[in-house]
């Protein structure tokens, strides 16, 4: 048996072995293998059976081990990371040592519990005769003899006072049996989860609800590919519906993967989902997949999976490669969110790779949000996706009322910038006096965006990247949040040494700062990525705000979307213009679906909610429609500006991204691989650029950057790779090529 590999190990290139004859039953494609390359060992994937065409098969090597009993990669993942290498033009072996987790390919260790029962059964004379030869054994004989159930060694040892050695006598005897069971080190099962337990019964469904289960459930039944948009404002109970979903795949003997944009949101799904599984049919489990999650955890979880003793992952971007075994239904939840966009090796895009494997599986693939992309509108318009609408909170609830608040008006009258506008302040004495809750989002973390010398005007700059440094009242210092650069914040200018530097702009630090001086009795906590140091704090403080033991939370976006607290009764939006005035085209739809998700935090239970939006600029387009959360009316704009201007969804655009240390030959080698393009590729896609970055030095690299834009990436970016490999470029430059980015800064 001969097989051919993808070794891990730095190159593309598929190595062929012989298979030795005790391994063969374990070696199938996507097997995790471990292969001699060179003088070293590696691991690899197997990825067809059969021999190579052009090498003697005598001097083949053997493959050393089969890690697994099992495949680590099912057949819908080995096709599904060949064809993530084509499109988003990443390293194959980059690509599977995404799907696979460090754990699994590191061989984390299997946490094992030895437990103990009892064997064969003694007569009245020989027990007497054990009793009188070896009471220590007798004992202990006796003891599990009474045991209906197998126990832990551990806690037998300890009760009855018998040592290893009377234990191990006892089972060459037969006369107990030692057995290893694996435990599973199950994420989100500890005491906080009882902070997020939810009703496991489903609340009965409004009319447009029945009307979009009914139609998942007939899509589940063709077994076929398809996929569905569920356009649902917020509030309307889109989760029930996916609830709903996974149960009739679960109960066709289907498979369910169920993604979230944000780590912070997983708690409070699994919470559900569990909860449901579990008044579904006892024994039903889901496997949690994320980043955050300890190695243990992570082994634990994908053997789960892999194995097919459970067959529900939930987790944020990479969940999306869970081994899930008869994957009949993909959920992407807040498909919108920017956050399933990998900006390291390989650079996937989590939904339209969600997408991409259940057209390989031929399940279901289920898109929601209250705020969708323009490019799953467009798919939905054109016919390419299904489309499914929830135009109604649940239970009849109403969407918040909506306060836009003037800041010029407002420092006009205040005589000085404010983090805090009257009405806003008002609105949460009001609610703190009735015992309610209030978010504020701003989505910049620190104290202030920068300082600046009131005399001089110096900015103080972070040193290796184009940017300032961001104040971080707490600890007194300057933090550059791309190199991670800081240093104690300066009490003279450096440059002339006046005293008079001071902060400006908004963090969270200063509006947390600005709520106390409101509300000095109130319990206020901060959620940004500055307070998450240690393991499982954002799960702490989610929980105390669900039990009302906080009054004011202030966070950024991780707090902006998905998260159902029925107390909360105000959202202040402390400034409405952050996302807006940046140097990219999704600006708008950012600003926009971010007023609306932030808004519907509000008015969740029984009590009317309240949004209070800060901006200075309240006439924007995106904020007025947000403002009457017109969706439709939002999209029909902005796709005819994109459509105008030849930007996603009208073209699939790619960003050609250089860095180098030296500015001018950065510039004259992006110029050079332009005019290469230009002539050998022009009249297939149309070139913007090159150009600076936006933000032009990070770490010391300067960074330009030019745009492709194509009707098909997959017409192009085969022949695009195959330029870049034949170019010559210098050792002191890098690039970097990114399909349908997310990010253009």
């Amino acid at each position: 048996m001969i097989v051919g590999v993808h070794p891990l190990a730095g190159f593309d290139k598929v190595l062929h072995y012989k298979v030795p004859e005790g391994l063969r039953s374990a070696a199938k494609v996507g097997s995790l293998v471990r292969v001699p390359v060179g003088h070293a060992v590696r691991l690899g994937v197997v990825g067809a059976v059969g021999p190579p065409a052009d090498f003697p098969l005598d001097r083949l090597k053997s493959v050393a081990a089969v890690v697994y009993p099992f495949p680590a990669l099912t057949p819908d993942l080995l096709e599904l990371a060949r064809w993530m290498a084509g499109y988003y033009a990443a390293p194959l072996d980059a690509v599977i040592e995404a799907m696979i987790p460090a754990a699994v390919r590191r061989g984390t260790r299997v946490k094992e519990q030895r437990l103990l029962r009892a064997g064969a059964k003694l007569s009245r004379e020989d027990a007497a005769a054990l009793a009188r030869r070896a009471p220590a054994q007798a004992r202990l004989y006796a003891f599990m003899e009474s045991q209906i159930l197998p126990q832990p060694k551990g806690l037998i040892l300890e009760r009855t006072g018998a040592t290893a050695a009377t234990v191990r006598a006892l089972v060459l005897r037969g006369l107990l049996c030692e057995e290893a069971r694996r435990v599973e080190r199950s994420a989100y099962s500890d005491d906080l989860a009882q902070g997020e337990l939810v009703a496991a019964q489903p609340h009965a469904l409004n009319g447009e609800q029945g009307a979009a289960v009914s139609a998942l459930a007939a899509s589940l039944k063709t077994r076929k590919f398809g996929v569905t948009l569920l356009h649902g404002i917020t509030g309307s109970g889109k989760t029930e519906v996916y609830l709903r979903a996974i149960q009739a795949a679960l109960e066709a003997g289907g498979g369910v993967i169920l993604l979230v944009p944000e780590v912070a949101l997983t708690p409070q799904t699994v919470a559900r989902l569990r909860s449901r599984l579990e008044a579904i049919a006892p024994g039903h489990r889901c496997v949690v997949w994320h980043s955050h999650l300890g190695e243990g955890e992570r082994l634990d979880g994908w053997l789960a999976l892999a194995s097919g003793e459970v067959r529900v992952a939930v987790g944020a971007r990479s969940a999306v490669f869970a081994p899930v075994r008869n994957l009949r239904l993909i959920v992407v939840d807040e498909e919108h969110e920017p956050a399933y966009k990998q900006d390291e090796i390989p650079r996937y895009h989590g939904r339209d790779v969600a997408v991409m494997r259940a057209r390989l599986c031929a399940a279901q693939c289920l898109l929601g949000s209250a705020t969708p992309s323009l490019e799953s509108y467009a798919n939905a318009l054109a016919g390419r996706y299904g489309l499914l609408r929830l135009t109604r909170r649940v239970d009849g609830r109403s969407l918040p009322s909506f306060t836009l608040v003037d800041m010029r008006i407002e420092a006009a009258r205040q005589r000085a910038a404010t983090a805090l506008s009257r009405t806003l302040s008002d609105a949460m004495q009001a609610r703190f006096d009735r015992g309610e809750q209030t978010i504020l989002f701003i989505n910049r973390r620190g104290y202030s965006s920068s300082m600046q010398c009131r005399k001089c005007g110096a900015v103080e700059e972070c040193p290796h990247c184009s940017i300032s440094m961001t104040y971080h009242r707490t600890d007194e210092t300057l933090r550059c949040h791309l190199c991670g650069e800081q240093r104690p914040a300066p009490v003279r200018c450096p440059k002339c040494g006046a005293p008079d530097i001071r902060w400006r702009g908004l963090g969270t630090q200063r509006v947390e700062e600005a709520v106390r001086r409101v509300l000095p009795r109130a319990r206020i906590e901060r959620l940004d990525s500055d307070t998450m140091g240690r393991k499982n704090r954002f799960r702490e403080i989610l929980g105390d705000f669900r039990r009302g033991k906080i009054d004011i939370l202030v966070g950024t976006q991780m707090i902006g979307k998905g998260l159902d607290f029925p107390n909360v009764t105000l959202v202040g939006l402390v400034d409405a213009d952050l996302s807006m005035h940046i140097p990219d085209f999704r600006a708008n739809e950012r600003t926009f679906q971010l007023l609306v998700q932030v808004a519907g935090r509000a008015g969740r239970g029984d009590q009317a909610g309240e949004v209070v939006v800060q901006s200075f600029t309240p006439q924007a387009e995106a904020i007025q429609f947000a403002r009457h959360a017109d969706f439709g009316g939002f999209a029909a704009a902005e796709l005819e500006v994109r459509t105008r201007f030849g930007y996603p969804p009208r073209r699939h655009l790619i960003r050609h991204l250089f860095r180098g240390k030296n500015p001018d030959k950065l510039k004259f080698f992006a110029e050079q691989w332009a005019k290469r393009v230009a002539e050998t590729l022009g009249g297939r896609l149309e070139l913007r650029g090159p150009a600076p970055a936006p933000i032009e030095k990070i770490r010391d690299e300067y960074r330009w950057q030019l745009w492709y834009f194509a009707a098909s990436v997959t017409r192009v970016i085969g022949d695009l790779s195959e330029l870049r490999a034949e170019f010559r470029w210098p050792d002191d430059i890098s690039q970097m090529l990114d399909v349908d980015p997310m990010n253009l800064v």
